[in-house]
């Protein structure tokens, strides 16, 4: 079985070509509030430098709490600077990569291998009581 770091790298850059990423705490609070079922995945990434915003955090607990409620599979990334890099075009993006969301597709019929064994790997992880695994991205 592949790693969950490389499951997760390959549903971000086809959630991306297929226009389905929402990156950015304020952009993915918008999409959760407005259509919760949309929502299949949910990536929170911090580094050493935000570690300490207090602001973020309350942000961070709020959108666990969401994702709980809604069973939406969340994990955690501690590369903020890397998932940056998968998911950014943008440079506003860059600035603000601490969630990303992956919707569903609007027909329905799409069916992601990558995305199906994140669900699964969360799955198992709360079975152990690990709510929110932190998966590591793999290097370029």
């Amino acid at each position: 079985m592949q790693s969950p770091g490389k499951s997760l790298k390959e549903a971000l850059l086809c959630a991306q070509s297929e226009d389905r990423l929402t990156v950015g705490v304020y952009e993915s609070a918008k999409i959760m509030t407005d259509d919760p079922d949309s929502v299949s995945f949910c990536v929170l990434a911090i580094d050493e430098d935000f570690e300490c915003d207090i602001a973020l955090q309350i942000h961070f607990t709020l959108i666990q709490s969401f994702c709980f409620d809604n069973d939406i599979s969340i994990v955690r990334v501690s590369d903020m600077q890397r998932l940056a890099e998968i998911v950014g075009d943008k440079a506003e993006q860059l600035e603000d990569a601490h969630c990303v969301l992956i919707t569903n597709p609007a027909d329905g019929s799409w069916e992601d291998p990558a995305l199906e064994k994140l669900h699964v790997f969360c799955e198992e992880s709360r079975r152990l009581n690990d709510w929110v695994p932190e998966i590591s991205l793999p290097e370029r």
